[in-house]
């Protein structure tokens, strides 16, 4: 019997389905769940695995805000020394800044944390990078990260800015007496509650003498938004001396925070609430991507379904003018009477078949040539007949892409080439036509073997005998009228009956099915072939419906192993 999976591996399947899902068409929903899943990924890898292997690492606070807070500021005060560069221009493009007391410096310096960022330990920026501040000025347990603006315009800086606030242990939100009821710094805080992150709110550049009035209403508003047991502290707005704030302003948070680092116990409190806050938060975000990757796989049946549509009109279009006649017209027409001697083969309609027979078996063994003309004149007309259906097919598939979802963004740019034809259909169509007809020849080969028929085959010509089996597969005169009812229906009956004479009914009946199986495999093949120009631009989306159902089963196992491990 199978026990529960460790929780780690569990974790490490379900962050692996995540990053795997697909999520290739613009389907509406395609955005917000890339960025749930891309969230989802960053917060396994930089926090969930590295925390679940090392409970007892030191604790990350992340000190993260909206622009122009003052974080920077608050950082260096509270550490009394300078270590983060206030940005003055805005945005400010400068790393973020890890800042651990020397005996932390291993526990930071590799990628256990936020694995994706280069680290350096010099000054300047780094590009998606990290600096790393060694300082005496922080104890042990506790390392502080200043991080990017929130609701920078830049974006790589408020993505940044998120991917660092879902490796925290603990936020330190910063805001101020003029900003904290935002938006965005709400979305973040609701983000914060959804996911049970330990948190701490600092209010600052607070008016001296609105310090009451505004830090109860931060204190309301926080506990109507499910964060009532958030840590609230007030940074009134004072003058600063050598570009920090004043002691009385910043002593309370420092003591909390190096209270943190000193004791195990409340350290380790804030670590277990983080992180089974951000365990439990995954069923509901990973089953939201599934949510995302259903879409996708709708999407694809739709579009796919429209694109089957297409084809399939297609084909019964190839099927019908086939089989009604409208390939007896024009070329192939004129080539037919040539071949029979249309004058006098109407005037021996009602002459025994025997003497029918004998006359056709002149006609072809005297003008060979005319079989042959006949046999390229319906190559033609198949060849037309094809091509037209299948541009007419690209152009419904295109039409009916762009009006469903996720269909105008994999046309766009493909329009020219889609909406017709592949170069390839043309020489292809040709291929198959006189592989087919080289296929009815064998088959008259083939009947022709037997003693009672080989003679009176031969005496007309296998080309003779196949250009009339080919007729029939097209003989159905219901496309045609007048003249060409006359003429095509008249002398395909009476070619018709000369093979039956030869071959006999059933025979002829086997051969015109036949004939007209083999060529209707080959229409569908080479619409197939026609069609999967499409259907490869839904291959990203081909997995979808078991890439949703993995995500469901790792939620699963998950849950399993939390309930095991708690």
């Amino acid at each position: 019997m199978t026990g529960p999976v460790p929780l780690t591996d569990a974790l490490q399947e379900l962050r692996d389905a995540v990053a795997d899902a697909p999520l290739g068409l613009a389907t509406p929903g395609r955005e917000t769940t890339a960025r749930t899943a891309r969230a989802v990924v960053d917060q396994v890898d930089d926090y969930l695995l590295p925390r679940l292997r090392d409970l007892d690492a030191p604790l990350l606070a992340v000190v993260g805000g909206s622009t122009g807070a003052g974080k920077s500021t608050l950082v260096n005060s509270v550490l009394g020394t300078r270590v983060t560069v206030p940005g003055v221009l805005r945005p400010t493009t400068r790393a973020p800044v890890l800042v651990c007391s020397p005996a932390d410096r291993a526990a930071f310096s590799g990628d256990r944390v936020l694995p994706h960022l280069a680290r350096t330990t010099g000054q300047g920026d780094v590009a998606g990078g990290l600096q790393l501040v060694v300082t005496e000025a922080l104890p042990p347990g506790l390392a502080l990260v200043d991080a990017p603006d929130v609701d920078s315009v830049v974006e790589a800086n408020r993505d940044l800015a998120g991917q660092l606030l879902s490796a925290a242990d603990l936020w330190v939100f910063v805001t101020t007496a003029a900003r904290y009821a935002d938006a965005v710094p709400w979305d973040l805080l609701r983000t914060a509650q959804e996911r049970g992150t330990a948190l701490a709110v600092v209010l600052d550049r607070t008016p001296p003498e609105a310090v009451t009035e505004v830090a109860a209403d931060l204190a309301a508003m926080l506990e109507r938004g499910g964060l009532g047991s958030a840590r609230l502290f007030v940074v009134e707005e004072r003058p600063l001396t050598d570009g920090f704030l004043p002691e009385g302003q910043v002593a309370q948070l420092r003591d909390w925070l190096h209270g943190l680092a000193a004791d195990q116990e409340q350290r380790a409190a804030v670590v277990r609430q983080t992180l089974a806050g951000a365990l439990e938060s995954l069923d509901a975000r990973v089953s939201a991507v599934a949510a995302g990757v259903d879409e996708q796989a709708a999407a694809a049946h739709a579009l796919a379904d429209a694109a089957d549509a297409a084809y399939d009109g297609a084909r019964d279009a190839v099927g019908e003018g086939v089989g009604n006649g409208s390939l007896l017209r024009g070329e192939v027409l004129a080539r037919w009477q040539d071949f029979v001697g249309t004058g006098e083969w109407m005037r021996s309609l009602q002459n025994q078949v025997g003497r029918l027979r004998d006359r056709l078996g002149a006609a072809l063994t005297g003008r060979p040539t005319t079989a042959d003309s006949l046999s390229g004149a319906l190559e033609s007309g198949v060849e037309t007949l094809l091509r037209a259906e299948a541009d007419r097919a690209a152009e419904r598939a295109v039409t009916a892409w762009r009006s469903l979802p996720g269909g105008g963004a994999l046309v766009a740019g493909r329009e020219e080439s889609l909406a017709t034809s592949s170069p390839d259909l043309a020489p292809a169509a040709a291929e198959e036509v006189r592989d087919w007809q080289g296929y009815v020849l064998d088959l008259v080969r083939e009947e022709g073997a037997g003693k009672r028929s080989r003679a009176r085959v031969l005496s007309w010509g296998v080309n003779g005998a196949g250009a009339v089996v080919m007729v029939a597969v097209f003989a159905s005169t219901a496309g045609l009228s007048g003249a060409e009812l006359a003429i095509a229906g008249g002398t395909t009956a009476v070619g018709q009956r000369v093979l039956e004479a030869v071959f006999g009914d059933a025979a002829v009946r086997s051969l015109a099915a036949r004939a007209r199986a083999d060529l209707d495999a080959r229409a569908d093949r080479l619409l197939r072939s026609e069609q999967d120009r499409f259907d490869e631009l839904l291959a990203p989306a081909a997995d979808a419906p078991a890439a949703a159902d993995r995500l469901r089963a790792a939620v699963a196992v998950l849950a399993a192993s939390r309930g095991v491990a708690a």
